[in-house]
């Protein structure tokens, strides 16, 4: 526990963090692998080199400090990070790696302004924050070994089929080489990929959400091909589509992830996707049409065009059932979508379309895409006096803002 002189030194540095935040995580990544390379092999390099973690690192280390005397009110934020570290390898031993080059470059950015008072206080700080988090993901870690068909670590899997559904997305159908169960999952969640690149100094570890429903022999991933291999998120997607075969043998972690379907409700539930954010919404709409048959469902999705939609037919198919409904949005629709119909509404998903198509009384929104439909969407839902409470969203990466 911290005593009160401590938690209001915390409290008081808020402000500079508000101002600097960024600059020390900044500066705390540059110190860290300069002197610990081998965390490299963890880290997910194209967020370092975009700033979106450095960016969603700050705004953890801010709340911590907003909420020292009340970590519990921080305790999603702890548990979606746990989320990640766990399906990451992150363990105990690598906190006091971290916690000692949070503390340079605090000093670092500060200077004199970081007293020995505030730099202890910090330390002390960073321990009961440590700790949180070290205590949230051994009960993961050991959940997720546990379980019926669970592992630690990562688990040699079977690339089974690998299969095209558009210009974009690939699907690779996952079966564990040692032919045992798999563990299962809640719609909505995740695996992690580690992955060795023929010239990489350094493993390369991504997160993929599963895209079909639970109590299958087979975990699924559609993975989109990001353009351009400059672009740094692009040298994973290209490797799986260009250079992993049916046949080849990747690691992968037990799912993990908190953004998931609520199965004990039978409400209406309303899935929005955009681009490959669909991959969680698919997830979560096979898994409602197979187990929760009586539960109205609605899916929309907004894509470019037919040539980069992914996964339509399956859709088509569950929409044929009485309680799915299916809409489809294509912003530039190719002449060839225009004459086979293939999209319901040209343009973008907005407020009115919303009120006037959705039923909003007693509906769960579940959405995820690319970070403008999701503010858009986010913002719409709320103009339309949808109760937070009834909002659920996931990033693809680190977390960032809606407003």
């Amino acid at each position: 526990m911290l005593n009160q002189k401590t938690i209001d030194i915390i409290k008081s540095t808020v402000p500079v963090l508000e101002e600097h935040g960024e600059k020390i995580t900044t500066r705390f990544y540059q110190l860290m692998f300069g002197n610990h390379p081998e965390l490299l092999n963890i880290f997910n390099h194209a967020n370092q080199k975009q700033g979106r973690q450095q960016k969603a690192l700050a705004g953890t280390v801010y709340a911590a400090a907003m909420y020292i005397d009340n970590l519990e009110a921080i305790l999603p934020v702890v548990n979606q990070i746990a989320h990640k570290h766990r399906s990451l390898g992150i363990k105990p031993e690598h906190y006091p790696i971290v916690g000692k080059h949070l503390l340079l470059a605090i000093k670092d950015v500060l200077g004199d302004a970081a007293t020995d008072e505030i730099i202890d206080a910090w330390a002390q700080a960073y321990g009961v924050i440590a700790d949180a988090f070290i205590g949230v993901e051994a009960e993961m870690y050991d959940e997720a070994a546990r379980q019926n068909g669970g592992w630690d670590g990562f688990r040699s899997f079977v690339v089974a089929q690998k299969v095209v559904e558009s210009d974009v997305i690939t699907s690779f159908y996952l079966k564990p080489e040692d032919n045992r169960g798999i563990a299962d999952f809640i719609p909505g969640q995740y695996i992690s990929i580690k992955l060795e690149i023929k010239g990489e100094k350094f493993t390369h570890i991504r997160q993929y959400s599963l895209s079909d429903a639970p109590g299958k022999e087979y975990y699924r991933i559609s993975v989109k091909r990001e353009a351009g291999t400059p672009n740094p998120d692009g040298m994973v997607s290209n490797y799986l589509h260009n250079d992993v075969n049916e046949g080849d043998i990747l690691k992968i972690s037990a799912p993990a992830g908190d953004f998931i379907l609520d199965l004990k409700k039978d409400t209406p539930v309303v899935l929005l996707s955009g681009g490959v954010g669909l991959t969680p919404m698919m997830s979560m709409l096979k898994t409602v049409a197979e187990f929760q048959p009586e539960r109205s469902v609605t899916f929309i999705h907004a894509a470019q065009n037919g040539n980069v939609h992914a996964l339509r037919e399956e859709v088509e198919e569950l929409a044929a059932l009485q309680q799915v409904n299916s809409y489809f949005f294509y912003d530039s629709p190719t002449d060839e979508d225009r004459l086979n119909n293939n999209f319901d509404v040209e343009g973008y998903v907005t407020r009115e379309w919303l009120k006037e198509n959705v039923s909003l009384k007693d509906t769960d929104f579940y959405f995820c895409g690319p970070l403008p439909f999701m503010k858009a969407i986010n913002n719409s839902l709320k103009e339309l006096g949808v109760n937070e409470e009834r909002i659920h969203f996931e990033f693809f990466g680190p977390k960032a803002s809606l407003v």
